[in-house]
C-alpha cells in the first residue's frame, strides 16, 4: 500500500490541502509528477490567531489576506527527475533541484503540525551550505521524505547498473564484451 501522501493522482488536491496550480511547471518528455501539493490547510491557522483579533484595528486585514495568499501560492512538486518549489504572491520565485545533488533529506513537525498531520521537509544538496530546498507545512512530511529516498535510491541503482559507455554486445553481463569507443 502506498503512503497517503502519495497519491494516484498526484497533482489532484486532498481534503487538507488547496487545488496545486501547476501551470509555472514545465517538465521534461521523459519526466513525471509524483507528487503535488500546497501547503496544509491548517497553516493558515497562526495568521488567523493573530489576524482576526487585529482586524477590529484593522491591521489584521492584510495579516489574514496575505497568510490566505501565501497557503494559495506555493507549491511543491516531486518528479523522477527533481524537486520543485514554487512561491511568491506579487512574483514568483521557483526553485529546482536534481536528485543528483541532493545529499541529505530530513521531515519535523512541531507539537501542533503533528497532531494537525502537517510539517517541513528538508532538502541540503552537495557543496551547499545548510538546507537548500524546504517544503513547508506540508502533508504527511515522512511519506514524502520517504517518497524522494525512494526516488534518489532507484536513480541511484539506474545509475550504477547501466554502463557508462554502450557496449557492442547484446548482455550488459558479459565479461567479454568489448566497449564501444568513439573517435
Amino acid at each position: 500500500m502506498s503512503p497517503p501522501a502519495v497519491q494516484d493522482d498526484p497533482t489532484a488536491s486532498s481534503s487538507v490541502t488547496a487545488e496545486p496550480d501547476l501551470d509555472w511547471l514545465s517538465v521534461d518528455d521523459d519526466e513525471s509528477i509524483r507528487w503535488a501539493s500546497t501547503p496544509h490547510k491548517y497553516s493558515v491557522v497562526p495568521g488567523l490567531v493573530i489576524g482576526i483579533p487585529l482586524s477590529f484595528v484593522l491591521i489584521g486585514i492584510p495579516i489574514l489576506i496575505g497568510s490566505y495568499l501565501q497557503y494559495t501560492n506555493t507549491n511543491y512538486v516531486v518528479t523522477n527527475k527533481g524537486l520543485y518549489s514554487k512561491r511568491g504572491i506579487l512574483s514568483r520565485d521557483v526553485q529546482q533541484i536534481g536528485f543528483d545533488k541532493v545529499q541529505n533529506i530530513s521531515y519535523s513537525q512541531s507539537a501542533v503540525g503533528s497532531s494537525l498531520g502537517y510539517g517541513s521537509v528538508d532538502v541540503s544538496t552537495a557543496g551547499g551550505s545548510g538546507v537548500e530546498l524546504k517544503f513547508r507545512s506540508i502533508p504527511e512530511p515522512a511519506a514524502v521524505q520517504e517518497l524522494i529516498a525512494r526516488e534518489i535510491d532507484s536513480r541511484q541503482q539506474d545509475g550504477t547498473d547501466e554502463p557508462t559507455q554502450p557496449t557492442t554486445c547484446s548482455t550488459r553481463s558479459s565479461w567479454n564484451c568489448a566497449r564501444f569507443d568513439p573517435p
